[in-house]
């Protein structure tokens, strides 16, 4: 089994042992949620071990679509689907569409992918209705679709590997109104959910604002927009200029790594307070080093294994959960010294992998 590396930068293909290495270490048992009915984030749900196969029975092809790979989030799930890929033994091609304005580029690339003989598709989603069409063509081949992180509206899915993140954003929510309840003085927050029309932000969005309503937090401002840290930074300066006497910056991950060295600049790090409803390497330093209060973590690379697994088990006919998640969590100063970040975070050193054989 060889693993072959694509840097983001550079157009050189390379063999990276280690990740062959870590591929076989054992990630598993791991505690998830499973929802039954499944599809339908409002379903009862029950706590299980997950445990996935220990091989594949041939070197079945998996073609994966990420909206990009511009942040360190998609890294970590890109790290779940090729480590697993090479545990399993099976080829995987990743293809990513370059931002979450590229919803015809998904399609074309996913088009592409199945054309080229895939015999199950994973699909990180752009956005949560436009990949519809695309889906119900895809299994009308009898070829299994497997929607994972963001989350897909279709009907005719074969499997989730995914979170509610009207749960992540609730639960950022829940912390800060934890800290401002109801009666307490008033702090005004910015809120910057993500890109609009994104099925996870839409959740988002609605999960923090309904855990900040009734407590003294005051949303002031909510600005959309794409997850790359320019985009990100522009709207933390225009919120800055229109709302300078904030208390807190809430959003993206990316929100939150772009927010601390702006506030930095202006020398205003310790009047503003910065959370993430997701979790990346960035935002673990800031956690660590006192720059970002919490974020909770949805164990995204754990997301990224479970969907490899859950087509394989598809594809030979064993019995599969068809939608489990990893149960969520808070990161703050307190806990983080107790936090495994393997569940989340790519391993230091490791780079993008579009291709596993």
């Amino acid at each position: 089994m060889t693993i072959r590396v694509r840097h983001l930068l550079a157009a050189s293909v390379v063999t990276l042992s280690a990740v062959g290495a870590q591929a076989e270490d054992a990630w598993y048992p791991y505690a998830v949620e499973s929802w039954d009915p499944p599809f339908d984030m409002a379903s009862p749900r029950t706590s299980i071990d997950y445990v996935p196969l220990e091989s594949a029975s041939q070197d079945w092809e998996i073609c994966v679509s990420f909206p990009h790979m511009k942040d360190a989030y998609w890294l970590g799930v890109n790290y779940g689907v090729a480590s697993e890929a090479g545990r399993l033994g099976v080829n995987m091609q990743l293809v990513e569409a370059g931002g979450y304005t590229e919803l015809n580029t998904q399609i074309s690339q996913i088009e592409d992918c199945v054309a080229a003989g895939a015999h199950a598709v994973v699909i990180g989603a752009i956005s949560y209705d436009g990949l519809n069409n695309l889906v119900s063509e895809i299994r009308g081949q009898g070829i299994p679709v497997i929607d994972v992180i963001n989350g897909m509206s279709s009907g005719e899915l074969s499997a989730n590997s995914l979170v509610s993140f009207g749960e992540m954003g609730g639960k950022t929510g829940e912390f800060l109104a934890m800290t401002h309840p109801a009666g307490s003085d008033p702090v005004k927050a910015a809120w910057f959910p993500g890109p609009a029309g994104a099925g996870w932000v839409e959740a988002g969005n609605a999960g923090f604002i309904g855990a900040v309503e009734g407590s003294a937090v005051e949303v002031v401002d909510t600005r959309y927009g794409d997850t790359g840290k320019e985009a990100q930074s522009a709207l933390v300066e225009d919120a800055l200029e229109t709302h300078p006497d904030l208390d807190y910056i809430v959003g993206t991950a990316v929100t939150a790594e772009a927010a601390i060295p702006i506030l930095r600049a202006r020398g205003i790090s310790d009047q503003i307070g910065v959370l993430s409803y997701y979790f990346t390497p960035g935002v673990d330093q800031g956690i660590s080093r006192g720059q970002i209060l919490a974020a909770p973590t949805d164990s995204p690379v754990i997301q990224g294994r479970i969907a490899i697994d859950q087509a394989v088990r598809i594809l030979e006919g064993a019995d599969y959960e068809k939608h489990v998640g990893p149960a969520l969590y808070v990161v703050t100063a307190d806990n983080h010294k107790d936090f495994d970040s393997s569940s989340t975070l790519a391993p230091a050193g490791f780079s993008p992998v579009f291709r596993v054989d």
